[in-house]
């Protein structure tokens, strides 16, 4: 029987349009428009200059100061770096982007000229040398919030991790990323969750999908019976099926519903003694050992109504799909209502196509006006929907109010910093509040409260010294 967590939402999957479709390669980009920042954590700074000749898989920004909460951005294409500017970026926000002109004939192909790291053996290095590699290749997670992966690989002395978890649930309407690179990558999936398990000395691990995905399970097991390391090492390997539910995908649910642990409040999956990774994640680790290659492609899906050839393709870091070949990517123009990098219930609604591929985008929702729903706001009439769907039993109503009234602090007491973020409050509303979008800014002037404040306290611990 497959397992689940409590509330969330039973939603039209939507994805028979791209459901068991092949990825397709995008044809050479003529120019890449590489965010500079696309990680959770410190910014990085340009390693480049326009005018500067680059390869594929060289590195063009690391972190601008030291510390661990950086990744740094590698060129997806080889070419000249044309320039250096401000552009909007998949969070709406301006950013600064490296904009790449491919040299000629450069398909992207990783057979032409590339600056590759050397192979490493992960099971033959430190610990340390492992860690390194992984923060050498940009490697960030994949499913979303793009964490650095070196990070969360090296919890606290303090955190004892027990469970692997490789994250295939995708539980977003349309998208059908994670089912194709497990259909064509399976045997990276399984490399890349052995080497974490070395690198955390964890020696049981779950690999964690929805039943709409148990097709699976036979090509699954047959790469872990396979794998030598899990022979010679005894490792635990096993398939979680979990029932098709939204948001099943997300760290705290998947873990609720494949070990019966809890995250506790303000905590992280290693509070419950485990490690959650997407599995283009883990296929990203495997490639960076195996190949030295950095993470300079992405995965995604492209579909919804106003595309008429809905595909899982693989694009450069930078791509834009504005750019991409018509007999490629076929767009209807005229019925596009709305744009979302992401699916329909986490993602943003962006302006426009000119939008660069990141490495945390899973999709791009290309949807008509049939497919949105623009109903203004109405005044909450007291359901309590929102309470009785939200996975994380928290009151949204609770905290909207509290930030309806300028009371940051209730919004953190009633759970604002608890909030994943994941929209069925929002759905459920029926007077279509955008509940899940007050707490993005409401978070977002948190945030900026606590940076305002820390800045006081050193300013007065300057004065102090003085």
């Amino acid at each position: 029987m497959a397992n689940t967590f409590k509330r969330g939402l039973k939603l039209s999957t939507r994805k028979h349009a791209t459901e068991g479709k092949p990825v397709e390669m995008v044809p050479g980009p003529r120019q890449v428009f590489i965010p500079v920042n696309q990680h959770f954590g410190a910014p990085n700074a340009c390693l480049v200059k326009a005018g500067d000749t680059v390869r594929r898989g060289q590195k063009i920004a690391e972190g601008a100061s030291p510390g661990p909460m950086t990744v740094p951005v590698h060129a997806s294409i080889s070419g000249v770096v044309k320039k250096i500017e401000m552009r909007t970026q998949a969070n709406n926000a301006e950013g600064l982007c490296v904009i790449i002109e491919a040299a000629q004939g450069d398909k992207t192909s990783d057979t032409l000229e590339t600056e590759y790291m050397p192979p490493l053996d992960p099971f033959s290095c430190s610990k340390e040398d492992a860690l390194t590699r992984i923060r050498e290749a940009g490697i960030q997670g994949m499913g979303g919030a793009g964490f650095p992966s070196h990070v969360k690989l090296s919890p606290p002395p303090n955190k004892v991790i027990d469970v692997i978890i490789a994250d295939g649930a995708e539980c977003e309407p349309y998208l059908t990323t994670d089912e194709a690179v497990m259909t064509e990558k399976p045997h990276l999936l399984i490399q890349g969750l052995t080497m974490v398990m070395r690198i955390t000395g964890v020696k049981r691990a779950i690999v964690g999908m929805e039943d709409n995905k148990k097709n699976l399970i036979p090509l699954i097991e047959q790469e872990i019976r396979l794998n030598e390391r899990v022979r010679r090492e005894n490792l635990e390997i096993s398939i979680g099926l979990c029932r098709t539910r939204y948001p099943q995908g997300g760290e705290k649910m998947l873990i609720t519903a494949l070990t019966g642990r809890e995250v506790p409040s303000g905590g992280l999956p290693m509070d419950a003694g485990c490690i959650v990774q997407n599995v283009g994640t883990l296929i990203a680790i495997a490639e960076a050992f195996t190949l030295g290659k950095p993470l300079i492609d992405r995965d995604l899906t492209v579909s919804g109504g106003a595309c008429r050839t809905p595909k899982n393709i693989r694009a450069p870091i930078g791509a834009l799909l504005s750019l991409m070949p018509a007999e490629f990517m076929d767009l209807d123009r005229e019925r596009l209502a709305k744009i979302l990098f992401g699916g329909p219930m986490m993602g943003n609604a962006v302006p426009h196509l000119d939008i660069p591929i990141q490495k945390n985008t899973s999709g791009i929702i290309l949807m008509t006006a049939q497919e949105t729903l623009a109903d203004p706001e109405g005044p909450c009439i007291r359901c309590g929907r929102c309470i009785r769907n939200c996975p994380c039993r928290l009151s949204p109503v609770i905290m909207n109010n509290s930030l309806e009234a300028e009371d940051l602090d209730y919004a953190v007491t009633a759970g604002l910093l608890d909030c994943i973020e994941c929209g069925s409050c929002t759905y459920v509303c029926p007077a279509r509040i955008k509940l899940v979008q007050r707490f993005r800014v409401g978070k977002q002037r948190l945030r900026a409260r606590q940076a305002l404040e820390r800045a006081a306290a050193q300013q007065a611990a300057a004065r102090k010294g003085d």
